[in-house]
């Protein structure tokens, strides 16, 4: 067994690494102390770990943040909503969900080393994680598929819409289903020697080995293998397309003009193509590590053990979550209205603190401004008798009609 702060293997299960209940030998000991091998070790909260929650935290801020705001601006715009938009909104509440689930479960769990929630709470929070994580990456597939649809078939963008909601539906209903198992494989396990610590395991779900290698290689395909297959044959056609369209140079005049008004991909269609191409490489290399890591552990635990350290595993582990700050970041580098929506969020957010932290002080200037104003119109009335404006003003500093 892998002997680190985190137990990788129950880890890649729950797709993220757990503090750990080994020793330095084999897991089995952790559920069978009377054997002649090395004692039983707890984990202890490292120098590594300690800097994996600081840094856990630190982007839990920066994607609670982003993600919100690009939430806000798509969810809020007074435009109808684009099968684009649609995609954004969609991704950004799977990059929450990492935000709100896997970030805050892990720094606690790494600080407490043990699990104190419940065996409820265990079973449920390792579900949301995997959904989390599964949600991110079908969305993901789903933002290539539409970009290879736009791009090979420019005809049929105005179906985009309805084929884009039944894809990302199917995407939730998959993400839901494929984490189903892991509300029946974790549980609570408790032993008492060298003393009382509960961890939140899947020890004892799998009579064989080979088993637990199944479920973890299933895993793996779904989650990454099958969907980094799909968006690398996603932009290798549209490169493809778009190196057709660009090599056709022989033309004449006239058909170069029709190639033009025809062929050629709209600039907003074509800055969208380099958002989504942006995204999915900002998933592949902040994940493929991790995931690299977590192969290499399924078949060979002795040698990961002599060659990685500890910190690499938690430096990996803080990169891959680093892909849920960027997400919102690219969307914003990309976008025009999200720019704007994002300046119009922060003026909001502003001109509402300053109109809390004025009101008191300024609430009797105010008052003494309107009784200055309300007597001033009702001795002078002649002067604002031809201003629209004034006019408006009368009725409202007028008491209402008694009926």
């Amino acid at each position: 067994m892998y002997s680190t702060d985190m137990n990788l293997s129950n880890g890649l299960i729950g797709i993220f690494p757990s503090p750990t209940l080994q020793s330095n030998s084999s897991s089995f000991l952790l559920w069978y102390p009377n054997s002649s091998a090395n004692p039983l070790q707890l984990p202890t909260f490292s120098t590594a770990a300690k800097v994996r929650v600081i840094m856990t935290f630190v982007l839990f801020t920066v994607s609670t943040f982003c993600n919100l705001a690009v939430l806000w601006t798509a969810s809020t715009s007074s435009k109808r909503k684009s099968h684009v938009r649609i995609l954004i909104i969609n991704l950004t509440i799977a990059d929450l969900l990492v935000t709100f689930i896997v970030m805050p479960v892990d720094a606690i769990w790494n600080i407490t080393l043990q699990w104190w929630a419940g065996d409820v709470a265990c079973r449920v929070l390792m579900f949301l994680k995997l959904l989390a994580m599964y949600s991110g990456a079908f969305v993901t597939v789903v933002i290539s598929l539409d970009r290879q649809s736009a791009i090979l078939n420019p005809l049929a963008i105005n179906e985009a819409k309805k084929k884009n909601k039944i894809m990302l539906s199917v995407a939730w209903a998959m993400s839901i289903f494929f984490s189903v198992p892991q509300m029946f494989l974790f549980h609570n396990v408790t032993i008492t020697f060298p003393q009382n610590f509960t961890q939140c395991t899947t020890q004892g779900s799998f009579d064989e080995h080979w088993q637990e290698t199944l479920y973890n290689m299933f895993t793996f395909v779904c989650l990454f293998l099958l969907p980094l297959i799909i968006m690398i044959s996603c932009y290798t056609r549209i490169l493809i397309e778009i190196t057709e369209r660009m090599s056709k140079r022989n033309l004449s005049s006239k058909e170069v003009h029709l190639r033009r008004s025809n062929n050629n991909i709209p600039k907003a269609r074509l800055r969208t193509l380099k958002m989504s191409i942006v995204i999915v490489t900002s998933f592949i290399i902040c994940w493929t590590p991790y995931y690299l890591l977590g192969l290499w552990y399924w078949f060979s635990p002795e040698g990961l053990e002599e060659t990685v350290s500890n910190s690499l595993t938690h430096i990996l582990f803080i990169f891959g979550l680093l892909n849920t700050c960027l997400d919102p970041i690219i969307y914003g580098l990309f976008s025009i209205h999200f720019r704007k929506g994002l300046k119009r969020y922060c003026h909001n957010v502003n001109r509402r603190a300053e109109s809390e932290n004025n009101s008191t002080v300024t609430g009797s200037f105010h008052c003494s401004a309107s009784s200055f104003h309300m007597k001033r119109l009702a001795i002078c009335p002649r002067e604002v008798q031809g201003s629209p404006t004034a006019k408006k003003n009368i009725a409202f500093a007028s008491p209402p009609p008694i009926i």
